[in-house]
């Protein structure tokens, strides 16, 4: 072979290993979009709309109060009955939602429970797990939960709330709560006589302006998004805590966290954005971890009152006090 054959060969050769390397490059650059498509961007939720002058009277079918319960991750489905939910039987907000809506009659109360997919896929579980991202399913719960509050204060503009949520459910509740106490949510802040947020996954745990009310000792970690501030994987955003906290409604708004739930307690050191296996693995294991199960039995003041029995007790004293709208 003459030496103008070889070098013409090593240059082929040349050219074909790089085309082979571009084309891997291609078919993982595909596939990394296809995870990030599929998996879903975070929607947060969107400004509602500015409502109409209030009139002085609204309709007997309307309840005076409407209290929206979020549940948090595998406590809900889509396709739950949200005034009658039966996804999850253990669902830790039943043990506030159920006793205080015996408590009333229904033109006094109406209990909403966002039915949602409330699910926490792990981006990085060999074989997929098969469940929702956090993204879309923290979407899918800010949009129902939008919806509702819209339509129940479009067709009764009188109607006094109270909302509250539990894990996942907490970060959806906060998150609209505090677009309300801007003045950018989906009813009036005037119209919110409190909000509950049990383990939220955006608590600051500071205290001053802006910040939620924290019943019990509060333990002295952050939450989880907080921690992971920054970090964004293919179906899970971590949104920080909230720029301006809650506005005109954090004398309103109370927070209970217990010590060592790494939902809401969570060192900044235990969980790093630059560390995202370790990171993940870390998260979603939280989400499951025994402390974060049980505040049914978490005791928040010296009189043995559990955090959902003080929350309940809560409800059932702004309920008592809240206004009666007049019907035409």
């Amino acid at each position: 072979m003459s030496v103008r054959s070889r070098s013409t060969s090593r240059r082929s050769k040349r050219a074909g290993c790089l085309i082979l390397i571009g084309v891997v490059v291609l078919i993982i650059l595909v596939a990394l979009l296809l995870w990030y498509l599929l998996a879903g961007r975070l929607r947060p939720p969107e400004p509602g709309p500015k409502p109409p002058e209030r009139p002085t009277s609204q309709p007997a079918s309307c309840p005076d109060v409407q209290m929206v319960s979020v549940p948090g991750t595998w406590e809900s489905n889509s396709y739950d009955d949200p005034h009658n939910p039966a996804a999850n039987p253990l669902s830790l907000m039943l043990n506030v939602s159920d006793p205080v809506a015996q408590q009333f009659p229904h033109e006094r109360l109406d209990v909403y429970t966002v039915p949602y997919v409330a699910q926490f896929s792990n981006p990085i579980a060999i074989p997929p797990d098969g469940q929702q991202s956090y993204n879309n399913s923290r979407s899918e719960g800010t949009k129902r939960m939008v919806d509702a509050m819209v339509a129940r204060n479009k067709e009764c503009p009188l109607t006094t709330y109270v909302i509250a949520g539990f894990s996942q459910g907490a970060v959806i509740a906060g998150d609209i709560a505090a677009q309300i106490g801007a003045d950018n949510g989906p009813v009036p802040a005037d119209l919110v006589l409190g909000v509950m947020l049990i383990a939220d996954g955006r608590r600051t745990g500071d205290t001053g302006p802006g910040q939620a009310i924290q019943i019990g000792t509060p333990p002295p970690g952050v939450g989880a998004e907080v921690a992971l501030n920054g970090l964004n994987v293919p179906g899970i955003t971590m949104t920080g805590p909230r720029q301006g906290g809650f506005g005109s409604l954090a004398d309103r708004t109370y927070t209970i966290c217990a010590p060592g739930d790494l939902i809401c307690d969570a060192p900044r050191e235990a969980l790093s954005p630059w560390n995202v296996v370790v990171s993940l693995n870390t998260l979603v294991r939280a989400v499951g971890n025994p402390v974060h199960s049980l505040y049914n039995g978490f005791v928040v003041d010296v009189d043995g009152t559990t955090a959902t029995q003080w929350t309940a007790g809560w409800v059932d004293g702004l309920i008592e006090t809240a206004p009666h709208p007049p019907h035409p």
